[in-house]
């Protein structure tokens, strides 16, 4: 952000303008008189403010969002040009109000390209700023821009499979995790030990990932939404260890809430997981009323979850012998949107679902 050093009329003047305030407007802002603040205009970098007058307009320009930095600097680079003979006495430390404007923008766009799997575009987006400025050289606001687009590394490490090792999901929510505490932003630490709890599960390790998920459902530091969503991920891991009543009612417990919070989409992947754990237990009827309801009611936008609904029903059909073909022609569907949108996650729970077919329970699929 813009640091002045020592003001002068001119300063004061782009900051007025960058404010967007008549200058009788900017002199009440500040507490000061017309006829000082006209001085100020008038005589540019001629006069200086009195010491305490700096001080009020040191004020005036920390409290300012960044869009009135970025005019701000704009303007002083407009007035300061070569042409005025002028030197700024500006100078920003980190990055530059507008750069923080972009990376948040860019922020947002990727959550947009992580929800279509479009990976390569939201891996440069993130490794444009994190390979641009290093955590000891930020304030507190580049500081959770930068935790903020660590942990959406890890949501795209996650939904590629890299689950373990020196460049995965645990790597990157680790680390977003450490800025986040330094921050002391509780609710942001609570959702990133539920990340990483996701990937525990992803991993293989059941047991702890069931653990941190019970903790975590109780949490008063995560929203009752995520509250409820580690509540059916308990059931998911549950599912996934064999103990598929135990994690059916786990999960109609989470079903409830999302309906009580009018949460269609988490409603819908509710029913797909319950439709997993009744297949497991073997009731392929209440299976295969539970995975329509979320076919028909969930959102399918989004290529992941398109391959999650698909394999989950393919996963039923396959169970039983009348529906096997149509099972496989299901999977084989799947497979083919998960290899064109690089979800190697999904297509290893494909292979292992179609390897496993003639057992009695199928595999741990995520």
């Amino acid at each position: 952000m813009a640091t002045v050093h020592h003001w002068t009329g001119l300063e004061a003047k782009a900051l007025r303008l960058a404010l967007r305030l008549s200058v009788r407007a900017f002199a009440q802002e500040l507490g000061l008189a017309v006829a000082t603040v006209s001085k100020w205009e008038r005589k540019l970098s001629d006069t200086e403010p009195r010491p305490d007058t700096q001080a009020i307009l040191d004020t005036a320009l920390g409290r300012a969002d960044a869009s009135v930095h970025l005019r701000f600097e704009t303007l002083l680079s407009e007035m300061t040009g070569p042409l005025t003979g002028t030197r700024p006495r500006v100078t920003a430390s980190g990055p530059r109000a507008w750069e923080y404007e972009s990376w948040a923008d860019d922020l947002d766009r990727v959550v947009v390209a992580l929800a279509r799997q479009n990976f390569a575009f939201a891996d440069s987006l993130l490794t444009r700023w994190l390979s641009r400025f290093k955590s000891p050289e930020l304030d507190e606001k580049g500081l959770y821009l930068f935790a903020r687009s660590t942990a959406l590394l890890g949501d795209l490490k996650r939904d590629q499979g890299a689950v373990l090792g020196p460049l995965s999901a645990t790597f990157a929510y680790a680390g977003a995790r450490t800025v986040f505490t330094q921050l002391d932003i509780p609710r942001r630490v609570a959702q990133l030990d539920l990340s990483l709890a996701v990937v525990t599960e992803m991993s293989g390790n059941l047991e702890s990932a069931a653990r941190t998920y019970e903790n975590l459902a109780v949490d008063d530091r995560l929203s009752r939404r995520d509250r409820a969503r580690a509540r059916l991920w308990v059931g998911t891991a549950l599912s996934k260890d064999g103990r598929h009543d135990y994690a059916t009612r786990v999960m109609r417990a989470a079903t409830r809430d999302f309906e009580d919070l009018t949460e269609p989409d988490d409603w819908s992947v509710a029913h797909q997981k319950l439709a997993l754990a009744r297949r497991g237990a073997g009731d392929l009827t209440q299976a295969l009323h539970f995975i329509d309801i979320a076919r028909s009611s969930g959102t399918v936008d989004s290529p992941m979850q398109r391959v999650r609904l698909d394999t989950a029903h393919g996963h039923i059909l396959l169970s039983d012998a009348a529906t096997r073909d149509d099972g496989l022609l299901v999977l084989d569907q799947a497979a083919k949107v998960a290899a064109q949108y690089g979800l190697v996650h999904q297509l290893r729970s494909i292979e292992s679902i179609k390897a496993m077919s003639e057992g009695s329970v199928g595999p741990r699929q995520r």
